[in-house]
C-alpha cells in the first residue's frame, strides 16, 4: 500500500510534476500517482504559466499537504536524510539550495518561451534575447557546479539539484538547445537516468494535447 499520495499532471507538459515526482522517487516514498487532467481549467492555466503554481505537484504524506517543490525537496530531506537529497557540506547544501532557489523563481523567459513538451522537437529552433539569457545563465549554473563536483551530478550525487533542473534537459532537447563540454556530458546522464527514462516513456504514452505548447513559439 502507499505510503503517500503525489498530485500532478500530464507528464509530457508538467515540469513541475517531473520536479515533485523524481524528488519523492529519489527519497524511496511510496507513492500513488494522482492526476489532474490538463483538460482542468484550474491545470491548464497553471501549466501556461497563467496562473501562479499551486495545484501540483502535491504531496499528501502523514496527514500533511505540502504543494511547493522546494517545500517538498526540504521536507523529504528531514524525513528521509538517508536518500542525501541535500548535499552533506554546509557550504554545498547553500549553494545548492540557491541555484534550487533561481530555478524555483526565475528563468520566465525561457519558461514562456520553450515549454516543456516531450513529443515534440523544434530543430533549429533559436531563441529570443530574454531565453537566451536564461539558457546561458543556466549554463553557467551547470558548469560552476560540475567543475567544482566532478560530475557526474551537479553535487557529485543525485540531489534536489539534479530534480530541479531535470526539466530544463528536455527543454533544451525539445528546442534544439546546443550544449558542449561538461553540460552536454550532464544532459547525457539526466536522459540516462532511470527515474528520467520511466517518466519518459510514459510522457509520450499519453494521448493529451495542448494546442498552444504544440506550436513553436
Amino acid at each position: 500500500m502507499a505510503e503517500a499520495t503525489l498530485v500532478i499532471s500530464s507528464k509530457n507538459y508538467s515540469s513541475w510534476s517531473l520536479r515533485g515526482w523524481l524528488l519523492t522517487k529519489m527519497a524511496g516514498l511510496n507513492i500513488r500517482e494522482e492526476v489532474i487532467s490538463p483538460d482542468d481549467p484550474s491545470m491548464r492555466a497553471e501549466l501556461l504559466l497563467l496562473s501562479p503554481s499551486y495545484l501540483v505537484p502535491c504531496l499528501i504524506h502523514d496527514g500533511l499537504r505540502i504543494w511547493d517543490t522546494m517545500a517538498i525537496g526540504e521536507y523529504l530531506h528531514e524525513i528521509k536524510p538517508e536518500a542525501r537529497l541535500l548535499p552533506k557540506d554546509r557550504a554545498e547544501r547553500a549553494r545548492c539550495r540557491s541555484i534550487c532557489g533561481e530555478m524555483h523563481s526565475g528563468f520566465s523567459a525561457m519558461r514562456s518561451a520553450m515549454p516543456m513538451n516531450l513529443h515534440a522537437h523544434h530543430k533549429g529552433y533559436h531563441p529570443h534575447a530574454g531565453a537566451r539569457a536564461d539558457i546561458d545563465r543556466i549554463l553557467t549554473i551547470w558548469t560552476e557546479c560540475l567543475e567544482r563536483s566532478k560530475g557526474p551530478w551537479l553535487f557529485g550525487h543525485p540531489t534536489i539539484a539534479d530534480a530541479m533542473y531535470a526539466p530544463v534537459v528536455t527543454r533544451f532537447v525539445t528546442w534544439d538547445i546546443k550544449t558542449t563540454g561538461v553540460c552536454a556530458a550532464f544532459c547525457e546522464q539526466i536522459r540516462a537516468w532511470p527515474l528520467m527514462v520511466e517518466w519518459t516513456e510514459a510522457a509520450l504514452a499519453e494521448p493529451d494535447q495542448i494546442e498552444e505548447f504544440e506550436a513553436e513559439f
